[in-house]
């Protein structure tokens, strides 16, 4: 039995692990990947001592640093159910290994929202993608189309001008969302067609996508676009799936926890990260949840003793 284990791999999760290991907890760490959404960021320029570092770079500097500490790793498993009994949790993971501890963070951040059009599941790694850091230098020379009008949209845009011969940007409002800044940088590159009013409505393709069709929301005309690739900007959602009862949401899907410690509705069960209902969802601030989440799990724990 550990003392605690951590659910996630992101800058929460691993920061927890960090400072639970330097209070001597028995400490798990199960993490699907260790890349995160922190990961898929092309660029980042407000993490403390990097002037700019990629997503990926940053991660793997997380990863290197956890490694340094004794704790237990579970890299490429997905927790399907938590269940408690007594002070005990006990977790089952989709390859159904189980595992038991006295106290459990989660901190598995957040999923892509997938658009939910039909041929968006049936192409996933044939030409859909979540990832442009993952993903964008596979379609070197190649027309893309980028969903998503907010930031995230107009980043994944900017870092796809890199490698593509023409990007498409579609926003289903009336004008883009996107800071004023990288809208202009996204202008300047010569290659992205913003495309406003709209709706996806489905994508089309043989082995790999070759086609995006969309409706322009005033004209209701349908209209097809031929792209190699694309690449879904919309948001995310909680990864929860596996949490029941022992935690209450609110009207986003996100775990309510008490701000001051991070602790749940249920003794001895805490989240830190963009999975809970902290207002500001930045790797900063991820950082200093999970830290703080970890000193409230350890002091849950010296109470049982």
């Amino acid at each position: 039995m550990h003392d605690l284990i951590i659910i996630g791999g992101g800058p929460a999760g691993i920061t927890a692990a960090i400072y639970a290991s330097r209070k001597k907890l028995n400490t798990l760490i199960i993490a699907k990947n260790f890349i995160s959404q922190a990961g898929w960021a092309s660029s980042i320029e407000n993490y403390p001592g990097f002037m700019e570092i990629s997503g990926m770079d940053l991660m793997a500097r997380f990863r290197e640093h956890l490694g340094k500490f004794a704790v237990d790793i579970n890299e490429g498993e997905e927790v399907r159910k938590i269940e408690k009994t007594g002070i005990v949790f006990k977790i089952q993971t989709t390859e159904n290994d189980n595992y038991s501890a006295k106290a459990v963070l989660i901190a598995s951040g957040r999923d892509p929202r997938p658009l939910e059009v039909p041929g968006e599941k049936e192409f996933i790694g044939k030409g859909v993608s979540y990832c442009v850091t993952c993903d964008g230098p596979v379609f070197g020379g190649k027309t893309v189309a980028v969903i998503g009008g907010g930031n995230s949209g107009f980043y994944a845009a900017k870092e796809l001008t890199k490698y593509c011969s023409r990007v498409y940007l579609l926003e289903s409002g009336d004008k883009a969302k996107a800071d004023e800044v990288i809208q202009e940088q996204v202008k300047q590159s010569g290659k992205v067609d913003v495309i406003t009013n709209a709706k996806v409505v489905e994508i089309k393709g043989s082995s790999f996508v070759n086609e995006l069709i969309y409706q322009h929301r005033l004209s209701e005309e349908n209209k097809a676009l031929a792209v190699s690739g694309i690449f879904i900007e919309i948001g995310s959602i909680p990864a929860t799936g596996f949490l029941k009862e022992l935690v209450d949401f609110n009207n986003k899907d996100e775990i309510i926890v008490d701000l001051e410690t991070g602790q749940t509705k249920t003794p001895g069960l805490f989240a830190a990260g963009d999975v809970t209902n902290n207002k500001y969802k930045q790797i900063v601030i991820a950082c200093g949840e999970g830290a703080k989440t970890a000193l409230s799990a350890y002091e849950y724990l010296e109470g049982l003793k």
